[in-house]
């Protein structure tokens, strides 16, 4: 994976004192009303990274959640590169695939991947392999983006 970049300290509001940092993840996330979560959990073979019922709070004064979810992050350090991310996450759910595209009957399913820079002229690439578990899950690749 590369990382794109332009010189430091030519375009305004660079903080040349602050260190560069990337972070990565991949979360499959499972989403609806009503979903047995701990049923998802023993068909996944796997316990969830996160989870929440509709109507639960991230926080005291926050609006409740809209549905109930059930995500699962392989445990990969955020300086890895993306397709790192990807590659486990995919390993470990694969065996699960029909499982999660019969989910999609009852439940929205997506992947969630992030990337997170203090670098605002950086890019990030991804290999064409790590597309795999797009296509076979039939979802959309989408990547959210936090420059701060």
């Amino acid at each position: 994976m590369k990382e794109f970049r332009t010189l430091r300290g030519f375009i305004a509001g660079d903080e040349p004192n602050e260190p560069d940092y990337f972070a990565y993840s991949a979360t499959l996330r499972i989403f609806g009303s009503d979903l047995d979560l701990d049923e998802i959990s023993r068909c996944m073979g796997i316990q969830p990274t996160h989870s929440h019922r509709k109507g639960d709070k991230y926080g005291p004064r926050s609006p409740g959640f809209k549905h109930d979810q059930w995500s699962y992050s392989p445990p990969i350090a955020e300086e890895r590169p993306l397709e790192d991310h990807i590659n486990a996450l995919w390993e470990q759910i694969r065996p699960r695939r029909d499982y999660i595209i019969s989910l999609k009957k009852i439940a929205k399913v997506d992947v969630f991947l992030g990337y997170r820079s203090n670098i605002d002229h950086a890019g990030v690439e991804v290999p064409h392999t790590c597309l795999e578990m797009f296509t076979s899950l039939e979802i959309p690749f989408g990547i959210s983006i936090v420059v701060a």
